[in-house]
């Protein structure tokens, strides 16, 4: 495992208190959590690089903007109102069929073999996700627009992750605007469509806490990740993440731990074992 594909574990560590963080900022509208998230997140980034002496290489192309600010932007604020609109576990657990998108849209567009450990693995990780809300399963009403906003923002971080092998000529610095960029959008979208309110003393320490780590460092790890280490093994890594994230949520009074929420988590996470384990 070479260096760039330890800074994508890395950042895989890092967002499994994402869930978390948003449920501890609960209470602020999914876009202006966004905004604010990423505003922290951008700023530390942006100081960071200018300390370098690096800031030249925020100048972009059309290409690079558009890619970097719509999967920043549309991951996160489908996310956050997932875990806004449904229950946080179920929630938290569909988000995390990215994995198993990355590892299936890897050999289409970035023309690597996937072979038999590789599906095998995705098809346990599906099995997880269509166990936790197939038949029998019981939600809240209203919960059905929040999973479809978590199957949503896997399908965007997905597609992001796969071709952010396809930007690799775009400096990893170049995150710090794409941060800023989406921290403006959404806050132009929020604007636009949610009623303020003003973070109290938790939420504004959930804001600091994601701006610093999953909404900062994580991107640029997991940039370095996937533009020079192996989108593969990262993707089917990541099925490690659901189950810490969700003992995470049960353990802070977040989520119920149910059998089929516990089951589901332990085949994403299997699944994402005998994918890791595929050779080539």
């Amino acid at each position: 495992m070479n260096s760039a594909t330890l800074a994508g574990c890395g950042a895989l560590i890092l967002w499994a208190f994402l869930a978390l963080l948003a449920r501890m900022a609960s209470g602020l509208p999914p876009l202006q959590l966004t905004a604010l998230g990423f505003a922290v997140g951008g700023l530390i980034a942006f100081v960071v690089v200018a300390a370098q002496g690096r800031l030249a290489l925020l100048r972009q192309g059309p290409l690079a903007w558009a890619h970097g600010v719509g999967g920043l932007f549309g991951y996160h604020a489908l996310y956050f109102a997932a875990l806004a609109l449904a229950p946080a576990v179920e929630a938290n657990l569909l988000n995390y069929l990215w994995p198993l998108l990355i590892v299936l849209l890897s050999a289409p567009i970035l023309g690597l073999q996937l072979g038999a450990r590789r599906i095998g693995g995705v098809a346990l990780g599906f099995a997880g996700c269509v166990l936790l809300v197939g038949a029998g399963a019981s939600f809240p009403p209203g919960a059905a627009p929040g999973f479809a906003a978590a199957v949503g923002c896997a399908v965007v971080w997905s597609v992001y992750s796969v071709t952010s092998k396809r930007m690799d000529a775009v400096p990893t610095e170049a995150l710090a605007g794409f941060c800023l960029a989406t921290a403006l959008l959404a806050g132009v979208a929020h604007l636009a469509f949610e009623a303020t309110v003003l973070p109290d003393a938790r939420q504004w320490m959930a804001l600091l806490l994601l701006g610093a780590g999953p909404l900062g460092a994580a991107f640029f790890l997991w940039d370095a990740g996937m533009k020079r280490g192996d989108p593969r093994l990262l993707g089917t890594l990541a099925y490690a993440v659901p189950v810490a994230s969700t003992l995470l949520l049960v353990a802070a009074g977040e989520g119920v731990l149910t059998w089929r929420a516990a089951v589901a988590a332990l085949l994403v996470a299997g699944g994402g074992l005998l994918a890791a384990t595929a050779r080539g």
